[in-house]
């Protein structure tokens, strides 16, 4: 990858953004074009509860007074259709801005109606672009780094030179669209169990340098939500627990880590999505929770975002009829978005929608009017669109008729380049492949995160001091169990990660999966073999992934128990499964939770089974009993050690 040095990247960005401000795009200015001085801008029609500019976190060293001023110059040469652009974000196919492979090609034909990347910004004049796994812009991080310097020539040499902020969902756990050789750290369910602010910080700002070395400059992270419902099928292990208090110090301990590191943090999903049975990806879920409930449960993470100057937050595609009895869902309601997040919370940064390609927000209304509707309630970047073109003319077609004032259009979108001000892209928006060689996924980085995952495995039972296991003692090993497939690039299969992982350490592991399917679990077949492999063992490890009511994993470690073999549990991802397994004679010996299954967390549990390390973590939910949920098994802040 050749990329401008630092002198030329410098040259070709001043001479970009002097073009821009000298009248170098295209069209006429606009006559209602924003005031010089962006404090006393209105907000008619609006939704922005204040008519005084963003009020934002100072960066060390930044000219605000500069930015200000380049930002006005900006807006005030810009034509309609490159204000509107620059408020979407928007997936491309390919793993390069000019040149993706024919597949990608099409792709984009298909969906976008342009080739690439570079077509994309020079019809649409987005600003941001999201990186996805199944969109094929990610194979390695040089590749990756490529990618972002490419989208930013294309974006500067275009009518309207203004930086891309280019994006991505890298939660870590579950959720990670970046994996390896960038270094993996455990998920926030994991850090939420670690307990530690410190390691929660330390963690985002090392990840925050990695994802910035690749060209990434806004995370969707951290997940603000309070996973109070067990049930929960779209937030469960990417929340920090369900005990608000505690979210809320993980929350702004890693938003102050990703911005430390030059990353804008997304605090998501708004007003709450913590407490749902109900998949927004799929469906629209209701929140049922009264506004006491809400101010107890779902807000203290978000205040406290905003309190650590959170740069953006994403809307929940959920209805809230305590917030607003509309039938309408959070990301397009303007009593919930102005209302309470700026007005009452005070809020004025960023305000991103969930994808609107999801289900939740795509029921009632067109795909044209969707993006009208969530301007309207306040939003300021709109997320991934099915149809770009539709959603795009709709916007315009709404400013024409008046439905939409320019003026509401220039207020996110000063929102929008004051957060590119603020996150260096003004200054110099490209990589190298210096950088990445220096940072992503260095011995130093990987060093980290398995001490911060250490720190996190919890051990939820440990009937006779079965653990911790010795190779003198427990030598011949079998690891059985659901080989659950791993987010993407982040390693797997967990049998055989874990098999690896203890065999390092003095044992000799053998894997046997029995399947890769959670529900309903393994078939007949594979539990009579996984128990005639028990047979003279030492002891066996049986790792489980989500058990349900009807699941054959809990015919599975039962048969496994009756062998008399110790046999270890391991729950792979929500640590409720201990619950389903705890009848007389049919409990493991031990139990652990590392709430994900990704090569980082499955590493340090084997090392706590072993003994190398104590296991420090405690449950940041509570494990209820399967059948009778009001009775609790393991309280918040439950977790063993040795």
């Amino acid at each position: 990858m050749r990329v401008p040095t630092s002198t030329s990247r410098r040259a070709l960005l001043t001479a970009a953004l002097a073009a821009a401000a000298a009248g170098a795009c295209s069209g006429p200015a606009n006559s209602s074009a924003a005031p010089a001085d962006p404090a006393r801008r209105t907000a008619a029609g609006s939704g922005s509860p204040s008519a005084a500019a963003p009020t934002t976190t100072t960066e060390p060293g930044r000219d605000r007074e500069r930015d200000r001023r380049r930002i006005d110059d900006l807006i005030g040469r810009m034509t309609l259709d490159q204000k509107i652009g620059q408020l979407f974000v928007m997936r491309v196919y390919g793993h390069s801005a000019t040149r993706p492979d024919p597949a990608d090609v099409a792709a984009n034909r298909n969906e976008i109606g342009v080739a690439n990347a570079a077509e994309l910004i020079a019809k649409y004049h987005v600003g941001g672009v999201m990186y996805l796994g199944w969109a094929h812009n990610i194979r390695d991080p040089h590749q990756v780094a490529a990618l972002s310097v490419g989208i930013q020539k294309a974006a500067l040499a275009s009518s309207a030179p203004v930086p891309v902020l280019i994006s991505t969902d890298q939660e870590y756990g579950t959720v990670a669209r970046i994996g390896a050789p960038a270094t993996l750290f455990p998920g926030a369910m994991a850090l939420g169990a670690g307990g530690s602010a410190a390691d929660v910080r330390t963690a985002a700002r090392t990840a925050g340098a990695e994802l910035a070395a690749l060209g990434i400059r806004q995370d969707y992270a951290p997940v603000a939500d309070v996973n109070v419902n067990p049930a929960n099928p779209v937030i469960g292990v990417r929340s920090f627990g369900a005990d608000p208090k505690a979210v809320a110090r993980l929350v702004a301990a890693q938003v102050a880590g990703y911005q430390a590191a030059g990353v804008a943090a997304t605090a998501k999903h708004f007003p709450g999505h913590g407490d749902t049975s109900v998949d927004s990806h799929v469906g629209l879920p209701v929140i049922t929770h009264s506004r006491k409930e809400w101010e107890r449960l779902d807000a203290p993470p978000f205040r406290a975002a905003i309190e650590a100057g959170i740069d953006s937050i994403m809307t929940a595609h959920l209805l809230f009829p305590a917030l607003d009895p509309a039938d309408d869902p959070a990301t397009l309601s303007r009593p919930i978005l102005t209302g309470v997040l700026r007005e009452e919370l005070g809020y004025d940064g960023v305000v991103v929608t969930d994808s609107l390609g999801m289900q939740g927000v795509r029921k009632k209304y067109g795909d044209g009017r969707v993006p009208v509707l969530a301007l309207r309630a306040g939003v300021d970047q709109l997320l991934n669109p099915p149809d770009l073109a539709l959603a795009f003319q709709g916007v315009r077609e709404a400013v024409r008729a008046g439905e939409l004032s320019e003026d509401r259009i220039d207020r996110s979108l000063w929102r929008v380049l004051e957060l590119k001000a603020r996150r260096g892209l003004f200054d110099d928006p490209y990589t190298s492949d210096r950088a990445v060689n220096r940072t992503v996924g260095t011995r130093e980085h990987r060093a980290t995160a398995d001490r911060i995952a250490e720190r996190t495995t919890t051990l939820i039972t440990n009937r006779g001091g079965l653990l911790p296991l010795s190779p003198d003692r427990h030598r011949e090993l079998l690891v059985v169990g659901v080989d659950a497939p791993a987010p993407s690039g982040t390693g797997g299969p967990p049998t055989a990660v874990l098999a690896r992982a203890l065999s390092g350490l003095g044992f000799r592991a053998e894997a046997l999966p029995t399947g890769t399917a959670a529900s309903p679990g393994p078939s007949a077949e594979r539990i009579a073999a996984a128990v005639a492999a028990a047979r003279g063992r030492d002891a066996v490890v049986v790792a489980t992934y989500d058990i349900v009511a009807g699941s054959t994993q809990r015919t599975l470690v039962a048969r496994l128990v009756a062998t008399g073999v110790p046999v270890v549990h391991l729950a792979l991802r929500n640590p409720y499964d201990i619950a389903r397994l705890g009848g007389r004679g049919t409990a493991p010996g031990a139990s652990l939770a590392t709430y994900c299954w990704t090569d980082v967390e499955l590493r340090a549990a084997a090392r706590v089974i072993a003994g190398r390390t104590a296991p420090r973590g405690k449950l940041p939910v509570a494990v209820r009993e399967a059948d009778h949920p009001s009775r609790v098994l393991y309280p918040i802040g439950h977790g063993l050690t040795y």
